[in-house]
């Protein structure tokens, strides 16, 4: 599965996220649904030494690769890969952290590979589902932090409200000025609050990072 810029923004904006907790609360546990390569649990970890993160993901390759680049990496002992549906996961664990970068192209032409059906679309696990997972591991203090299309935030928001997931902070994103808001980075809590409604632009009219993007990923890119 491809690496891409929303994903690598969706996990900076995750791992340096100092209000979604309560003041002094520490991120002691995370669960991420659908971990792919491993590099939202990866990023997370390396701006949170000591976070332990339960990682899942359905696809066995997936969660092969995903398992060999966290055994490379400096947090090997912090994340633990396991390869299962999140539907039929279980765990004794409330997480105070759940993270995902869903399945989320629902109803949209598929194509021929099975994995990268289940990656890109809600063949395995639709949005529904997801807050139902969401609902149960999430503990009482604790954020679910999401990256989804544009066209569904709205949508994603309201039905969120169900299971009494509020939002807390909305982050949308456009790629420059020029275009129209493609993707939306959605914090929630159970506890209700006046969500904080952000927007960060990529790249410039000259086509180099702005700003707000560098400093969200100087952390992780080599050349900003």
């Amino acid at each position: 599965m491809k690496v891409t810029t929303d994903a690598c923004l969706f996990g900076a904006l995750v791992a340096g996220c100092k209000t979604c907790l309560p003041a002094g609360k520490q991120l002691a546990n995370c669960l991420e649904i659908g971990t792919g390569t491993g590099l939202l649990s990866l990023m997370v970890a390396q701006k949170n030494n000591a976070l332990k993160i339960d990682a899942v993901e359905i696809d066995a390759a997936a969660a092969e690769q995903a398992g060999e680049n966290i055994a490379a990496s400096p947090w090997a002992e912090n994340i633990e890969v396991f390869n299962d549906d999140i539907l039929s996961f279980s765990s004794e664990k409330k997480y105070d952290c759940i993270i995902s970068n869903p399945p989320f192209f629902e109803d949209d032409l598929q194509s021929a590979d099975k994995a990268k059906n289940n990656a890109k679309h809600n063949t395995s696990l639709n949005l529904m589902q997801l807050l139902q997972v969401v609902d149960k591991y999430l503990t009482t203090d604790g954020f679910f932090a999401v990256l989804l299309p544009y066209h569904r935030v709205g949508y994603f928001i309201e039905e969120s409200e169900k299971p009494g997931l509020h939002l807390s902070k909305q982050i949308l994103v456009k790629q420059t000025m020029k275009h129209k808001f493609f993707r939306g980075v959605l914090f929630f809590n159970r506890l209700k609050t006046e969500p904080q409604l952000m927007e960060i632009i990529i790249e410039d009219a000259d086509h180099n990072y702005t700003p707000e993007f560098t400093a969200a990923l100087k952390d992780y890119y080599l050349f900003l």
